[in-house]
């Protein structure tokens, strides 16, 4: 039986690698990855929004902890990303035996970075949603005289 348009989909090449190349190629980007990030074999990070919700603030802090939390956690994502960048700058300039080589090491960072900037996309809808939240009931300081 064959797929619509792809006659005999077994036998299809991914930039001229078989199949179970590119798997072990995406596996071998996905591990150093996660080696970067400091996660063990076959742990999953989540990312985190921060445990706390609500209106809870730190006695003199002006913010909720929520907010203090999405804040550093934006900061750390950004740092990431800028790290992800600068090794993207890296692999560009570097000399590899192949294009494909190149190609492939070049779209295992832009993926990080792809899943950073997810990242760092959800922590800001969060930190919005807090501000907004935090706003409708009166939690904001207004540092305007």
């Amino acid at each position: 039986m064959s797929a619509v348009g792809f006659p005999s989909a077994s036998v299809i090449n991914i930039g001229g690698k078989p199949p179970a190349a590119v798997e072990a190629l995406n596996e071998a980007a996905s591990d150093t990855a996660g080696q970067r990030l400091g996660l063990e074999e076959g742990e999953k990070k989540a990312v985190s929004l921060g445990g706390v919700r609500g209106s809870e603030t730190e006695s003199g802090g002006g913010q909720s902890i929520t907010v203090k939390t999405l804040l550093k956690r934006m900061q750390e994502l950004q740092q990431l990303l800028r790290e992800q960048q600068q090794q993207l700058a890296a692999t560009q300039a570097k000399e590899f035996p192949t294009p494909e080589a190149k190609a492939t090491a070049v779209m295992a960072i832009q993926s990080q970075i792809a899943s950073t900037s997810a990242a760092l996309s959800q922590v800001a809808a969060a930190l919005a949603k807090e501000l907004t939240s935090a706003a409708a009931t009166g939690n904001v300081i207004s540092t305007t005289a």
